[in-house]
């Protein structure tokens, strides 16, 4: 999918190999490397997805530089909900560093705390959370040629936690009632659904359409730890129009913040 974050001017002390990008139409700035793995669309999508309110607690699995993290923060706080804090867990120990230079520059009050650690051994003391995001590597190993870049590899391909143990993981730290949203490959959906739907419920699926008739390559899956719901598929949602633009729907999540109504 196309990248949606926008190059902005050098910022000071700006890692060397960094851009400083805007994404939410500049309510968020990030620090990203500037070659390898960068945050696209995905990280605006799965943000709107989680359905957050005043006081809750957030994790964000796999979070890369944060941008899916500041990006739920920008839209809590642009509807009042000072309170909402997000943990970021992360391997990468570059993507680390730039994930708490993200926090210090929007987040004097500790909204975003970054925690060093990998999904299939956690560290200890993380506690349960209201929301549990994540994007996790689109890729089992034996379907992937790794990108050279470490950090992009990591990123799009499973490593030391295959999708069972990740999804597993994101449960494990799941409040009863609380609830766990995915963006990830659509052509995994049935495994992905067979996955989740042997511990949640109140399973939707919203398929993410390139455009009006063309199939969808990524979805948005949402589901409940102790709903009594099915699984539910929503019709796709078209991102862009015929000239390459996005779409008024795809928009009001990508520039105007606002939330992606799954109910």
């Amino acid at each position: 999918m196309s990248q949606t974050s926008e190059p902005g001017t050098t910022a000071p002390g700006q890692p060397a190999d960094s851009s400083d990008d805007a994404m939410l139409d500049g309510r968020v700035r990030l620090l990203q490397p500037a070659r390898g793995y960068r945050a696209a669309i995905d990280a605006v999508l799965l943000a709107a997805t989680v359905p957050v309110c005043a006081g809750e607690h957030i994790l964000d699995v796999g979070c890369g530089v944060g941008a899916a993290s500041l990006c739920l923060l920008a839209r809590a706080a642009s509807a009042g909900l000072s309170d909402v804090r997000v943990v970021g867990l992360e391997v990468h120990d570059d993507f680390l560093a730039l994930a708490r230079r993200n926090a210090l520059r929007v987040s004097a009050h500790g909204r975003f705390e970054v925690v060093a650690g990998d999904v299939a051994a956690p560290p200890p003391g993380l506690g349960l959370f209201d929301h549990v995001m994540s994007n996790p590597p689109y890729l089992p190993a034996d379907r992937a040629d790794p990108s050279p870049d470490r950090g992009k590899a990591l990123a799009t391909v499973e490593s030391t936690a295959d999708l069972a143990t990740w999804l597993g993981f994101c449960v494990d730290v799941l409040r009863p009632g609380g609830t766990l949203s995915l963006v990830h490959r659509a052509d995994r959906q049935a495994e992905i659904v067979a996955l989740v739907q042997s511990r949640l419920s109140d399973v939707t699926v919203l398929p993410l359409l390139p455009r009006v008739g063309v199939p969808a390559k990524r979805l948005i899956l949402r589901a409940r730890r102790g709903g009594v719901g099915g699984l539910r598929v929503l019709p796709g949602l078209a991102l862009h129009r015929l000239d390459g633009g996005y779409t008024e729907s795809a928009n009001a999540i990508l520039r105007d913040a606002q939330a992606l109504d799954l109910d």
